[in-house]
């Protein structure tokens, strides 16, 4: 059996697999919302580009960290792969909305987003080692915490204010 074999079926992965698939969520998270500024309303414009903003505030995140030499000493060590995996994972491929989106489907798939990527740094930030990775993830997590308590007050307004 292959050692990638061995680490999956013991719920191991590498700090660096972990970070190609951070990076990678963020890039097409921030490709996504870009896409999505001429498309949805102008009630929720404002957000899309927020949103896109924030994300490419990760990717720069995750860009610093690979090029950290403390961190790139620890991109072989084995962590624990986050319960929330697969869902992190699976928001690397994104819908498609169609032209005109209506901004309840864009703010019910930017929870969706958002609640992964808060699920996977937080379990993330408590196994990784002490140093800049635990901080980022730590970090990381707070933040997508706050969007998404952000997204569920703008969710509430639209959908109950009779907005779509």
């Amino acid at each position: 059996m292959s050692e990638a074999n061995k680490d999956k079926l013991s719920g191991l992965t590498t700090v660096k697999e972990i970070m190609d698939t951070a990076t990678s969520f963020e890039i097409v998270a921030r490709d996504f919302y870009t896409a999505l500024i001429p498309k949805v309303s102008k009630n929720i414009r404002w957000l899309a580009k927020e949103l896109a903003e924030e994300e490419q505030g990760h990717v720069d995140l995750f860009t610093t960290l690979a090029n950290d030499p403390k961190v790139s000493a620890v991109m072989a060590e084995k962590i624990a792969r986050p319960v929330a995996d697969g869902k992190f994972s699976d928001c690397v491929q994104v819908p498609d909305l169609g032209d005109t989106p209506d901004d309840q489907t864009v703010l019910q798939y930017a929870l969706l987003r958002e609640t992964a990527a808060m699920e996977q740094y937080t379990e993330l930030a408590a196994s990784a080692p002490e140093g800049p990775l635990k901080e980022a993830f730590t970090f990381l997590a707070n933040e997508e915490a706050e969007h998404k308590e952000e997204l569920e007050k703008i969710y509430y307004e639209v959908v109950h204010s009779g907005g779509v």
